[in-house]
């Protein structure tokens, strides 16, 4: 719910839950690794540690969100 546009603080609560950021982390990590043992695409492989890295971080950050 917003009042004259902005949003409330319940929504903010609402959107920046533990659970689905962790499910997207925990997903990003996975296929990180699923890049890096594929051996088909160089570029995939290149891009892997990125993936992983970003997931990884993002994991710490989630971790740190409300229930």
């Amino acid at each position: 719910m917003t009042i004259q546009g902005k949003p409330t603080d319940s929504s903010l609560k609402r959107f920046f839950r533990r659970g689905p950021w962790e499910a997207v982390a925990t997903t990003a990590i996975a296929v990180g690794v699923l890049m890096l043992m594929q051996p088909f695409s160089l570029a995939l492989f290149s891009y892997s540690f990125s993936v992983i890295l970003v997931g990884t971080l993002g994991f710490v950050v989630v971790s740190h969100f409300p229930e």
